[in-house]
């Protein structure tokens, strides 16, 4: 039951749901810092001016920012291979457009690098993971506008350059692929169709400025591919993308008809671009149908077909089911990334139906395709966790979530899958990305911090620490 030698066993976090210290360092205002915190039932809220007494939970978030020594040995001694962090493009660049790269921010990144290395852990950072500097979105409306790409080239350059010789692995855009959503214009891209107060799930949508925000962001991530090489030909880049599995919900033909169109734009259209070098062809009709027309200028095919990536890498933490029939359809959702629900899954806390072989039938779904190395970069558990009258946090429930998906990894290796790595999400409590809560909690490690913006930041191991430890000295052998 081990896995290949050498496997990267680890955890992943995103610095604006994390890091906390907002505007120390020089760190300018990034989107996520104008997002308030939502709940299980009710969205956050996006305010382009902040509000005086408005609980904003990025500003502080759990506090890493002042203590990432604390936590890298905390990861050290669950024994992490190799750590999944991101870079806040505003504290490099705080206005996102500058010339030149605000030291404080690279040197925070550069301690916080050599802490992993010490402990020898890989460091796999992702460039921009949710956090475009705000100052883009209120000047260009971000990725619509082609002038974010030298923006973003820039950040490259001067963390590319700063980090050579420490870092190998390297993640363009978190979840590109979020913005074949609605939720993904603001989320992923940084894109706001109308600068009020709104919430983060009723935004003004716009396809058209979504989709030529891709057509930015796979430039972007091809010409990166290109300079990454350049300046150290070590360097691997890679893709991020949501697996959202879906099956068609009956054996009729339209339903699966319904799900094999549904999984080319959420699933595979990213990808295709980005590790084929060019758009695939089943794009043009959705275009058309959908009133979609991407500017593109001369050379552009030629930039994509320069620059696919080294490795293909994911987030799963779920499935759905999909449907032509409209009746249906209105019956239920699936998950936060719609679809229906599937009648032989459970779901979390927040409705996300859980489907370990699902991960096992993706991962073949994904090597079948591109035949690159894979990493699973987020899979977890979102769930309410709370602290025992004797001090522990008794997570059983994560570990018998993580458990099945390992094994259905494993599964997938056997299948002749080259699997490479597995960092879970959220290894230690942070705040949700969809909704701003520090109660939806992933980690194997709880942070004493609340919704309504208590608690000391102390640090405690659950039970899921001392069982992933005991994963990853036995390389996945043990999983009792």
């Amino acid at each position: 039951m081990s896995f290949p030698k050498g496997f990267y066993w680890g955890g992943a976090t995103a610095a604006n749901q994390l890091e906390g210290g907002w505007q120390e360092g020089g760190k300018g205002i990034s989107c996520p810092d104008i997002c308030t915190g939502g709940t299980a039932t009710t969205s956050k809220r996006i305010t382009p001016v902040l509000e005086e007494g408005t609980f904003y939970p990025s500003h502080d978030a759990i506090d890493h920012y002042h203590r990432f020594k604390e936590d890298i040995a905390l990861f050290a001694e669950m024994g992490f291979k190799m750590y999944r962090f991101s870079i806040a493009w505003t504290r490099i660049f705080p206005n996102g457009d500058e010339s030149e790269p605000n030291e404080a921010g690279l040197k925070f990144y550069e301690d916080l690098i050599d802490e992993c290395l010490k402990y020898n852990i890989e460091p796999l950072v992702t460039i921009s993971h949710y956090e475009v500097p705000f100052h883009l979105t209120k000047k260009w409306n971000s990725w619509t506008d082609r002038r974010m790409i030298d923006c973003y080239l820039n950040f490259c350059k001067a963390i590319f350059t700063r980090y050579k010789g420490k870092v190998k692995y390297w993640l363009t855009f978190n979840e590109i692929n979020s913005a074949t959503t609605a939720m993904g214009a603001f989320l992923g891209q940084g894109i706001l169709n109308e600068i009020k107060p709104m919430d983060f799930m009723d935004q003004i949508d716009v396809p058209n400025n979504r989709f030529q925000g891709l057509h930015h962001q796979f430039l972007a991530s091809a010409l990166a591919v290109k300079m990454a090489h350049e300046i150290d030909p070590n360097y691997q880049v890679g893709c991020m993308q949501i697996m959202a599995t879906s099956y068609g919900l009956t054996c009729q033909p339209s339903d699966q008809i319904e799900n094999q169109q549904k999984n080319h734009i959420m699933n595979w259209f990213c990808s295709d671009v980005q590790c084929r070098g060019k758009y695939p062809n089943y794009m043009n009709r959705y275009f058309k149908e959908n009133n979609i027309t991407i500017h593109m200028e001369p050379g552009d095919d030629e930039i994509l077909a320069a620059g696919p990536v080294d490795f293909y890498t994911c987030s799963y933490y779920m499935s759905n089911c999909q449907t032509a029939d409209p009746e249906k359809q209105k019956a239920g959702k699936g998950n936060i990334l719609g679809g229906v629900p599937n009648p032989y899954l459970k779901a979390s806390d927040w409705g996300w139906q859980i489907d370990p072989e699902g991960l096992r039938y993706s991962l073949n779904e994904i090597w079948d395709r591109y035949e690159l190395p894979i990493f699973v970069v987020e899979n977890g558990l979102g769930a309410y966790d709370k602290i025992e009258e004797d001090g522990q946090v008794k997570d059983d429930y994560r570990i018998d979530y993580l458990r099945s998906h390992i094994e259905q990894m494993h599964e997938a290796v056997l299948d002749g899958v080259d699997l490479r790595g597995y960092t879970p999400w959220g290894c230690i409590d942070l705040v949700s990305a969809s909704t701003g809560e520090m109660a939806k909690r992933y980690g194997f490690i709880f942070v004493e911090r609340y919704d309504d913006g208590t608690g000391d930041f102390s640090r405690r191991r659950k039970e899921s620490f001392y069982w992933y430890q005991k994963v990853i000295q036995t390389n996945g052998e043990d999983l009792g």
